[in-house]
């Protein structure tokens, strides 16, 4: 029988989450576990070809059932999509594609009759070029007040031909485009850290942080309980645009504080931002992407005054290896501790290759693999690294089909591809769309039962044994293996809450700790390996057996175990 559907320790019944209104859990955020929805790839209510907020909307009770407490949802604003919705247009509309502000009404009111919360992302390092302010800016010329909301400055060179500094797109080639003026000659230059489409703000003038601030109101009073900050370490940068003195600049991403990223002036901002939200009851949440050279500074998006939660994106990149794992849980949860803010985990999302399939692949390839690799080794090792990560102090993130096991389609034709970095040379590998395949629902149909017509990118053969009907119910499969261990989580205090592990002695490539009277265990190596008998079995990843009064792991298995 294969890994998807191998039998392993499971409650004979899975209990139901009950349903409760969201306000009955006080600091819920601490050890929550949170869905991401991408709405383009969750499921299609009208059969274009395209997810929706209604096509979410359907499927809520799946993720009620399922065990996670929130629901966070990829950018679903009026945008020309040149960056899948991360460059919008107007930030108090819903874009025509995924429905209007009375579906998005709809979905916040259905899921908190579900005992769910709705976590919307917001983008304010950018909008797009056809944002009004921006439109207006070109068309009013040099001098225009608008242009100071955004960062347009004129060129160098005697004709004003090279751009204003030497920062590079983090979709590849220069970060700024020359405009051609309202006379028809070229003109000043905009910043734009992404794609050409994305125009930087200028955080520094006071109409873009009022105008925020607005924003935020005019979703919480919609009733979301939060915000996903789209790179939360961008708003800021450096007086005077400095030349950074170095190309290849993405190696360097991740490494140093840059004069376009991780700028201290980013947490004035969000000062002001936490005084908005904390106007408003019902314990909402502000989640940051930052991506920071060190977890140290990470800390510092969630000092008491500003937001609760930030990804931590140095556990996501982290090899299957029981050393450096430990090393990044230690570091995370000594950095977080100070602050007084929950760790965060995470192994897949929307800009990164799944982990099934990373950990397919030999280590040291980065977050983006363009190979399958071995797919039993790389589910093997995604389902134990799942328990793992579920078992740490602190919230969990859950990209959507991480809990059926879904690898990134690696092999989609050149001529389907969307990424807008695929199109830029020298930028980001430009693959993302590998891990933005919609997810299937159904063994058969046109699009898995994704949706009735067809998904805007091709589903691979064979997807449907990885569906959610050919998982259900089936002991041992992937997605059961995640509703155990979400309603495991849930009903005992020890998994989730605190902010320390105890460890214990373990062979080398073994992992082990306590917390309270659970223990987890998990053996990253390539080979059985026996660990003491610390209890009765909760819940494995694999099939442990018992063995010379130990207990005894497969090879790339995690085990939960209660000593009680």
């Amino acid at each position: 029988m294969s890994q998807q559907h191998s039998a392993a320790p499971a409650p004979t019944t899975r209990p139901v989450p009950a349903v409760a209104t969201v306000a009955q859990r006080g600091d819920w955020w601490r050890d929550a576990v949170i869905y991401q929805v991408y709405p383009r790839s969750f499921a299609d209510s009208n059969g274009d070809g395209m997810g929706d907020l209604e096509g979410v909307r359907s499927r809520l009770p799946y993720l009620r059932d399922l065990g996670v407490d929130a629901v966070w949802l990829s950018p679903f604003y009026a945008s020309p999509q040149a960056d899948a919705g991360y460059d919008v247009a107007d930030y108090r509309a819903v874009d025509p594609m995924f429905g209007n502000l009375l579906d998005a009404d709809a979905l916040i009111r259905d899921a908190h009759g579900l005992g769910l919360r709705i976590i919307v992302d917001l983008v304010p390092n950018h909008s797009s070029d056809q944002h009004e302010w921006f439109k207006r800016a070109l068309a009013e010329g040099p001098g225009s007040a608008l242009r100071d909301r955004y960062h347009f400055r004129p060129g160098k060179g005697a004709d004003g031909e090279l751009p204003p500094n030497d920062w590079e797109s983090i979709f590849g080639g220069p970060a700024w485009t020359r405009v051609t003026e309202p006379d028809g000659t070229p003109g000043e230059w905009y910043l734009h850290l992404f794609a050409p489409e994305q125009p930087d703000f200028n955080w520094e003038h006071p109409a873009v942080g009022d105008e925020f601030r607005s924003i935020l109101r005019f979703w919480l009073d919609m009733g979301v309980d939060g915000f996903r900050i789209d790179v939360a370490h961008g708003l800021v940068k450096a007086e005077g645009l400095p030349d950074l003195g170095s190309h290849d600049q993405l190696k360097l991403l991740g490494n140093d504080v840059m004069p376009f990223f991780d700028q201290d002036g980013v947490h004035e901002v969000y000062r002001q931002w936490r005084l908005v939200l904390d106007e408003y009851a019902g314990e909402r949440i502000f989640v940051a992407e930052a991506w920071t050279p060190t977890v140290e500074r990470t800390a510092n998006y969630v000092r008491p005054d500003e937001l609760h939660q930030a990804f931590n994106f140095q556990y996501l990149a982290t090899e299957w290896d029981a050393k450096e794992l430990r090393q990044v849980v230690d570091r995370t949860l000594e950095a977080m501790r100070p602050v007084g803010a929950p760790a965060t985990w995470v192994l897949s999302n929307h800009d990164v290759t799944r982990h099934a399939t990373r950990f397919a692949n030999p280590p040291g390839l980065g977050t983006q693999i363009r190979t399958a690799g071995d797919r039993a080794l790389g589910l093997r090792r995604a389902r134990a690294a799942s328990l793992l990560m579920l078992a740490l102090p602190g919230s969990a993130y859950v990209y959507q089909g991480e809990e059926l096991g879904l690898p990134d389609v690696v092999d989609l034709p050149d001529e389907v591809r969307q990424d807008p970095a695929y199109f830029r040379g020298a930028g980001q590998d430009g693959f993302r769309d590998g891990c933005r395949v919609p997810i299937p629902w159904t063994r058969e149909g046109s699009s898995y039962g994704f949706g009735g017509g067809g998904s805007w990118l091709p589903q691979p053969g064979g997807w449907g044994e990885l569906s959610v009907e050919a998982q259900q119910g089936v002991p041992g499969s992937t997605l059961e293996l995640y509703r155990s261990a979400l309603a495991l989580r849930r009903s005992r205090p020890d998994l989730g809450a605190g902010d320390s592990v105890e460890w214990l002695r373990a062979p080398e490539g073994v992992l082990a700790f306590r917390r309270g009277e659970f223990v987890c265990v998990a053996n990253t190596t390539g080979e059985p390996v026996t660990v003491p008998a610390y209890g009765r079995v909760l819940l494995a990843s694999g099939e442990p057996t018992e063995a010379d009064g130990g207990t005894r792991l497969p090879a790339d298995t995690t085990v939960w175990f209660t000593t009680a």
